[in-house]
C-alpha cells in the first residue's frame, strides 16, 4: 500500500487529533488550550494516509507571528517534515517578523531558517506556597482592555488585544495604576494541569513579583505555571514559593528589535503565545 503525505490548512476538525499528537509528547495542553490557540492562529497539519501525523501554527500579533505548537508524530520524524510544517505555517499571513521558543534540539533548524537567539526562558512550576495579595493592585474589567493592549504593544512590539480579550473572558488581570494611568498588569488563567500566570507587564521586577502575588494569593495549593525571561530577576522568588525550575527555551526572531521602551514583559502568557 502506498503511503501519502501532505499539508493541509489547519481547521477545528484536526484539535481532537493534535490534542493525541500532544499528549503523546506528554505536554500539558488540554482541549481548552488547543481550541484557544486555534481561534488566535492560523497554521497546518501533515496529513500521513488521512491521519494527522503533525502540526504548526502561527499566532499573528500585527506585525509580529509568533511560531507554535510543531509536532511531528515519532513515525515521520527525520524526514524534514518539521522544516515543511514550520514553513507552511508561515506562509499562512506574511508578516515582518515571526518570533518563536525553541528547544535545544531544534536551535539547528530554526538558525538554518533564518531564526536568532533573543533570550532565554525559563519555566517554573508546582504546588504554589501561600502568598499575601500586596496592597495597591485591582482587577480588571473588560472596560480595561485598550489600556492593557496599549502598554503590552510597548512592552512586546505585538498587537494582542484578541489575546487580552480571551485573558479577561477565561481569567482574570490585575492592574497596578498611578492615578487614572494603569502602569501595569498581570493575568492568571486555566492552562494544562492548573493554572498559568502570565503575561506579565510591568516597568521593573518589584512591581512584576507584586502583581504576580497577587494573582496568586488565591491559589496556595494550586498547581501552577510561569514563564519568565532569565534576565527578569523572578527566578529566585519563585523558587521560595515552591515553583522550581522546570524546562525552557531559547527566545528566537527573525527580525530582533533593540527594546527601548521604559516598560517590559516579564512573563509569558504561554510559550507559544509570547
Amino acid at each position: 500500500m502506498s503511503v501519502t503525505l501532505s499539508l493541509a490548512p489547519f481547521a477545528p476538525e484536526h484539535l481532537p487529533a493534535a490534542l493525541a499528537l500532544s499528549q503523546a509528547e506528554s505536554w500539558p495542553h488540554r482541549a481548552e488550550d488547543w481550541a484557544l490557540l486555534l481561534s488566535l492562529s492560523k497554521g497546518v497539519v501533515a496529513l500521513h494516509d488521512g491521519q494527522v501525523a503533525g502540526t504548526a501554527l502561527v499566532t499573528h500579533f500585527g506585525d509580529v507571528g509568533l511560531v507554535n505548537m510543531i509536532i511531528v508524530g515519532k513515525a515521520l520524524r527525520g524526514r524534514g517534515l518539521g522544516r515543511k510544517l514550520v514553513e507552511g505555517a508561515m506562509a499562512t499571513a506574511p508578516v515582518p517578523e515571526h518570533r518563536l521558543i525553541a528547544t535545544e534540539a531544534g536551535l539547528p533548524l530554526y538558525r538554518k531558517m533564518g531564526f536568532v537567539p533573543t533570550g532565554e526562558i525559563v519555566q517554573h512550576q508546582g504546588t504554589v506556597a501561600p502568598v499575601s495579595a500586596p496592597g495597591g493592585i485591582t482587577w480588571a474589567t473588560l472596560n480595561d482592555a485598550p489600556a492593557l493592549a496599549a502598554l503590552d504593544r510597548s512592552a512586546t512590539g505585538m498587537e494582542r488585544r484578541p489575546l487580552i480579550d480571551a485573558l479577561l473572558q477565561q481569567g482574570r488581570i490585575a492592574v497596578r495604576r498611578e492615578g487614572d494611568q494603569m502602569m501595569a498588569w498581570a493575568a492568571i488563567r486555566r492552562f494544562g494541569r492548573g493554572l498559568v500566570a502570565g503575561p506579565v507587564i510591568a516597568p521593573d521586577a518589584d512591581i512584576a513579583q507584586r502583581l504576580l502575588a497577587h494573582v496568586m494569593a488565591d491559589h496556595s495549593g494550586a498547581f501552577l505555571r510561569v514563564d519568565t525571561q532569565a534576565d527578569s530577576g523572578l527566578s529566585p522568588w519563585l523558587e521560595t514559593l515552591n515553583l522550581p525550575r522546570a524546562g525552557g527555551g531559547i527566545a528566537m526572531s527573525t527580525a530582533p528589535q533593540p527594546h527601548t521602551a521604559p516598560i517590559r514583559s516579564f512573563a509569558l502568557a504561554a510559550q507559544a503565545l509570547g
